[in-house]
């Protein structure tokens, strides 16, 4: 899996030049380098039919790489009563969070409001959302959330700053290496849009 962008929502207090967040972000970096379909293939390539591929296999890869580096998996945020994070990480200056969009964009939403408001109350020091690109999102269940569909919101996510004394978040959007009719389909969930949206496949 590529990164094909990434975005400064918020920057505020220092945080963003420290070795800590540095290293905390390149951990990051490297862990969607480590997403693969099908497994153990060494690129990541999506079945390219429309709405034919499942969302929440596709972080495994990077959940079991952080985890391979002390991150901690489904952290409970309970300062902000807001449920879990889906990984985090502790550091010399705080903690650092990381949502990795598998939901619709209600989801991503919420995932972000989350990430702000642990910065505001300073449960946390760092966070990063991941989310598909535009290209990459219509391969996957409908209405997942994505970076089109959020970029419109990032005046009102960056006017946050001036409520946090410290701290930094980042965007990151990701896409497929290829696609081709020669790998199958990643496979779905059993609810929701996942359910509903099988997408028609082709026989190659």
């Amino acid at each position: 899996m590529k990164i094909v962008h990434m975005e400064r929502q918020i920057d505020t207090g220092g945080v963003s030049s420290t070795p800590e967040w540095l290293k905390a972000k390149q951990d990051v970096i490297d862990a969607i380098g480590t997403v693969q379909w099908p497994e153990n293939s060494d690129s990541f390539t999506l079945y390219p039919e429309r709405k034919a591929n499942g969302v929440v296999p596709i972080k495994k890869g990077c959940i079991n790489y952080l985890k391979s580096k002390y991150w901690m998996l489904e952290y409970q945020l309970k300062e902000i009563d807001t449920g879990h994070i889906d990984a985090a990480f502790h550091s010399d200056i705080g903690l650092f969070g990381l949502e990795w969009e598998t939901g619709n964009v209600s989801s991503s939403h919420r995932a972000i409001n989350k990430i702000a408001l642990a910065l505001y109350k300073e449960v946390i020091i760092g966070g990063i959302h991941i989310v598909p690109s535009k290209a990459m999102c219509k391969y996957l269940t409908d209405r997942i959330g994505n970076f089109p569909e959020l970029q419109p919101y990032f005046p009102l996510w960056r006017s946050f700053k001036v409520s946090i004394t410290k701290g930094v978040f980042d965007m990151i959007v990701v896409e497929q290496d290829a696609v081709s009719y020669n790998v199958p389909p990643i496979p779905k969930g059993k609810d929701g849009n996942a359910k509903k949206n099988t997408g028609k496949i082709k026989k190659s």
